[in-house]
């Protein structure tokens, strides 16, 4: 991607294939982009609220199509202590995990987990890792 505009968009081109109880890990380095693709999934399931890091909260929640989990777990790192995620990811909305490698044990089989790493300082490059043979068919969707 080349600027928030476009890690924006591809936020958005996401959304429109989810359903509920899906989990999209997101991780990178601090300042990668992580919240600024979220606001673009956001956007793309029709949240009209503004969003921004549940840094504080660990847990953000938003209505549109389908409800927004948006969590940033960094806070959780060296704890083992289970917030009820497996609520938010078996329920009726969308999941989003900023730093999930914190919470490694409690994640879903099944999901799409997002790298981005900072290039230059407006460019990014993403790594999208399917787990599951759903969200495999999403990548090649997003691709095409």
């Amino acid at each position: 991607m080349e600027n928030e505009y476009e890690t924006t968009q591809f936020g958005e081109k996401l959304a429109k294939h989810l359903n509920p109880g899906d989990v999209i890990t997101l991780d990178g380095d601090l300042g990668a982009g992580k919240t600024t693709f979220s606001k673009g999934l956001a956007k793309g399931l029709d949240v009209k609220r503004t969003v921004n890091s549940p840094t504080y909260t660990i847990v953000k929640e938003y209505r549109g199509r389908l409800p927004f989990y948006h969590m940033d777990v960094y806070r959780l790192e060296g704890q083992e202590e289970d917030i009820g995620f497996e609520e938010y990811f078996n329920g009726e909305g969308v999941s989003v995990v900023e730093w999930s490698q914190f919470i490694e044990d409690f994640l879903p089989e099944e999901r799409l987990e997002i790298f981005i790493k900072k290039v230059e300082e407006t460019r990014r490059e993403f790594q999208l890792t399917p787990k599951g043979s759903r969200f495999e068919e999403i990548c090649k969707e997003l691709i095409t």
